[in-house]
């Protein structure tokens, strides 16, 4: 495949380029992205893109977001948000954009346990809704706010209480009023007396919150355990929690899921 004839546009003084990764195999669309920024330095370029991948890889300073004919520049973010993505390879921030809502999570296994009870709920997957649910991380979910403020994308936040509701609430001040954002924790505090190492276990995680709402021996037969204690599934959950996870979302059994992922999910 001939990627561009680039000596017929090498004097053109402004480029348009709609969505350069259609049909293009990955090792074709590096090759087309290098050439794009070998033979365009001097050139005003413009690209349109529903690609994470084309965005990364061409730049992010001059960056547009667009969403329901709103627009926003990276660089209209705060100092600390335009850094991290700069830095971040592989941002999500286009799935944010072209998903009609997201629902953002810590880690994988919790995006496993919130489609589940998306699943129950509706019949259906959240994607086939258009909502999209992403795993950012914990330390992530201001970046992605951000953005959702300027844009009144709808966003829901799911994260663990860490057994600190009064850091929670501090920490998403800014965004826990707005109509457009959803925090979503649970608002009890739970302790016991399991230690794991020289370490207290936490409580206040998704694991222990689903075990919490179910019965011991339920989550015996969907982890396919058989343990007489809890606090030993809640050992086994913690050292397992991508199998556990897919063990919940593969599940025929009824489940029962904490009050604040089913208010996500509405």
């Amino acid at each position: 495949m001939k990627i561009i004839t680039w000596y017929k546009i090498v004097y053109s003084y402004l480029i348009l380029m709609e969505e350069p990764e259609n049909h293009l195999s990955y090792s074709k669309l590096n090759e087309l992205i290098a050439a794009i920024k070998e033979h365009c330095k001097e050139k005003q370029i413009i690209i349109s893109t529903h690609s994470s991948f084309v965005a990364n890889k061409l730049g992010l300073k001059s960056l547009i977001l667009l969403h329901d004919r709103k627009t926003l520049r990276l660089h209209d973010l705060s100092p600390s948000t335009i850094d991290y993505f700069e830095k971040l390879s592989g941002y999500d921030t286009l799935r944010l954009l072209l998903c009609q809502k997201a629902i953002l999570v810590e880690g994988d296994s919790d995006e496993l346990v919130v489609q589940k009870a998306y699943l129950k709920k509706y019949g259906k997957l959240p994607i086939e809704d258009g909502v999209d649910v992403i795993a950012v991380g914990n330390l992530s979910f201001l970046r992605f706010l951000e953005i959702a403020k300027y844009l009144t994308i709808q966003v829901t936040v799911v994260t663990d209480n860490d057994g600190n509701i009064d850091a929670l609430n501090e920490k998403y001040k800014e965004y826990k009023d707005l109509p457009n954002i959803c925090i979503c924790f649970d608002d009890t505090i739970d302790a016991g007396d399991l230690r794991i190492g020289d370490k207290p276990f936490n409580y206040n995680t998704m694991e222990p919150k689903i075990v919490k709402a179910n019965s011991l021996d339920k989550m015996n037969i969907i982890m396919g355990t058989a343990y007489e204690n809890i606090d030993d599934l809640h050992k086994y959950m913690k050292a397992h929690k991508t199998d556990c996870a897919l063990a919940i979302f593969n599940t025929t059994e009824e489940l029962v899921f904490p009050e604040y992922i089913n208010k996500a999910i509405l």
